[in-house]
C-alpha cells in the first residue's frame, strides 16, 4: 500500500475523539506519578488541531509540511513536558520525505522513527527510564527488523502496536529516572507511565486507519 497526504489527515482526524475519550484515564495515570493533566492537555491540543485542520491541509504542499504544522499546534497548545515531546514527534517525522505526497511502507517506518528519535533527543531518555521511550524504541526497532520479513504492512504494523502496549506495560515495575515522576523514587513502582500509553493509543489509531485504507 501507499500512504498519501489524505491518509495522514484521516489519521489526525482519528486522534481528536480518541484523546477526548481517553482524557480522564490518561490524566488519572498522570495523577499517580505526575501532575495529573496529561489527558486534559492532549485533548486541549487536539481540539485546537481540529479547529485548524482543514486550513492546514489546504495550505500545506506535502505530508512533511502538513505534519509539521500539526506539531507546531501541539507544541503551542499542549502544556507541560508533553507539548515539546509530542510536538517533536510530529514536527520532525517528515524530515526525510520533504516534497512527497505519497509514502511507501518503508518510508512510513522511517517517518515514524524520525519522530521517535526527536523525542529521545529532546527528553534525553532511554529504555528503562520509565518514559514513553520504553514503548516507542523497542517497538520501532522490532518494526524495522520486520521490513524484510515478507509480511504484509498491516501485519507488521499490528506487531508494532502490540509491542507499544507491551512496552507501556513494562513501565509499571520501573523506578522513574526522568520527569516529575523521578522525585517519587521507589514510590513510582507499580504505576504506568502515561506517555507510554498515549503513544500506544496514537499508533493504534494509525493501524485502524491502515485497515480502513486496505478495505478501500
Amino acid at each position: 500500500m501507499m500512504y498519501n497526504k489524505e491518509f495522514f489527515r484521516n489519521f489526525i482526524v482519528r486522534l481528536i475523539p480518541m484523546f477526548e475519550e481517553h482524557r480522564d484515564y490518561l490524566s488519572k495515570l498522570d495523577s499517580d506519578i505526575g501532575d495529573g493533566d496529561h489527558g486534559i492537555n492532549m485533548s486541549i491540543g487536539f481540539r485546537e488541531v481540529e479547529k485548524q485542520l482543514d486550513k492546514l491541509y489546504e495550505e500545506t504542499e506535502d505530508i512533511s509540511s502538513f505534519y509539521r504544522k500539526v506539531g507546531m499546534i501541539i507544541l503551542g497548545k499542549v502544556g507541560g513536558a508533553a507539548g515539546p515531546l509530542y510536538g517533536s514527534l510530529f514536527m520532525k517525522a517528515g524530515d526525510d520525505v520533504k516534497g512527497k505526497n505519497e509514502l511507501t511502507f518503508e518510508e512510513l517506518v522511517g517517518f515514524i522513527e524520525n519522530g521517535i528519535k526527536s523525542i529521545e533527543m529532546r527528553g534525553k531518555a532511554v529504555v528503562g527510564d520509565k518514559t514513553m521511550v520504553d514503548a516507542l524504541r523497542p517497538a520501532i526497532d522490532r518494526m524495522k527488523e520486520s521490513l524484510d520479513s515478507g509480511k504484509e504492512d498491516i501485519e507488521i504494523f499490528e506487531a508494532f502496536v502490540n509491542e507499544l502496549k507491551e512496552g507501556s506495560d513494562r513501565t509499571i515495575p520501573l523506578i522513574a529516572k526522568k520527569g516529575r515522576a523521578m522525585r517519587l523514587g521507589e514510590r513510582a513502582i507499580g504505576f504506568r507511565d502515561p506517555g507510554s500509553f498515549s503513544s500506544y493509543l496514537i499508533y493504534k489509531e494509525m493501524l485502524d486507519e491502515m485497515k480502513n485504507l486496505a478495505e478501500g
